[in-house]
């Protein structure tokens, strides 16, 4: 009986985790692939598209590891109070470990399409939302 009971528990947990993991993933972004990074204990490596329509926005956040990245689609951006600026088409995207970025609202003309690889510390969230 208490081996029946510990295994509907493990599997109550595994139904609710992705739900816990997704709450605070950004709905633009589709996971592509997921794997450990080899000849690193603690570490994995996460690639995905975002899409981003005109009026989306990507808070500021900042990742526990590198994001590394390419600008499939470019479209204007314009974070608070600053003019829009164009992200380009080919743009590539780096940004370090906890280091704060975003933060700004897609103005257009079309939707906003980034490639992104993170480098990542494992069993940690993929994004931290700052203010």
């Amino acid at each position: 009986m208490t081996t029946l009971r510990s295994k509907m528990f493990v599997a109550a947990i595994a139904l609710v985790m992705p739900v816990v993991a997704q709450a605070q993933d950004s709905p633009q972004r589709k996971e592509l692939r997921r794997a450990d990074l080899s000849g690193a204990a603690g570490m994995e490596v996460i690639s995905s598209i975002s899409e981003f329509r005109p009026g989306d926005e990507l808070p500021r956040h900042l990742h526990h590891g590198v994001e590394a990245g390419y600008v499939v689609q470019g479209a204007m951006v314009q974070n608070p109070g600053q003019p829009p600026t164009m992200l380009a088409t080919g743009a590539p995207i780096l940004n370090l470990r906890d280091v704060v970025h975003g933060g700004f609202k897609v103005v257009g003309p079309g939707n906003l399409i980034l490639f992104t690889v993170h480098t990542v510390d494992k069993g940690k969230p993929l994004y931290d939302w700052a203010k």
